[in-house]
């Protein structure tokens, strides 16, 4: 692991590494900035859609008889704008 210690107060830099140190005097660069990875969130949603039976243009939706969201030739394009039932 990779340490760096910053000494304001005489300008050096100490860069200890696997046990050796390497000490810079007057460092050009004066921000150091270290980060770590954070707390992460929640898995996300799990989302199976079913597209054994898909044709041009399907739309995705959800049919409550078989729990499952599907993409087949029930809904299309077409058939939401030609005589769609809305």
């Amino acid at each position: 692991m990779t340490t760096v210690n910053v000494t304001t107060n005489q300008n050096t830099v100490t860069v200890t590494q696997d046990g050796s140190s390497t000490v810079v005097e007057n460092p050009v660069t004066t921000t150091v900035t270290a980060t770590t990875a954070g707390p992460q969130g929640p898995p996300g949603l799990s989302l199976t859609v079913n597209t054994a039976a898909k044709v041009d243009k399907s739309v995705v939706y959800y049919d409550s008889s078989t729990d499952q969201f599907r993409a087949d030739a029930t809904i299309t394009q077409t058939t939401l704008t030609d005589g769609g039932n809305f």
